[in-house]
């Protein structure tokens, strides 16, 4: 019996979001919402800091290892 119940859950699933109506539109400005998040607001509000700052790979590692074990700022 337990070899099921995957499958129940799956047909329940999938008749459940063939029915939505307004469950649809919804997930629509749900996607939008998190395209204009990832995409649109990553490029104005955080830029690249090490691309911009540093020229090679290994001045970027050697940043990130001295900013990651080195001692904190301002205590």
């Amino acid at each position: 019996m337990v070899p099921h119940y995957p499958l129940k859950i799956y047909r329940f699933y999938r008749d459940g979001f063939k029915k939505m109506t307004v469950g649809k539109t919804l997930w629509k400005i749900i996607f939008i919402k998190l395209f204009i998040m990832f995409a649109v607001l990553k490029v104005f509000f955080f830029p690249n800091f090490l691309k911009t700052n540093f020229s090679t790979d290994q001045q970027r590692a050697d940043h990130v290892i001295q900013r990651l074990t080195g001692p904190a700022e301002g205590n």
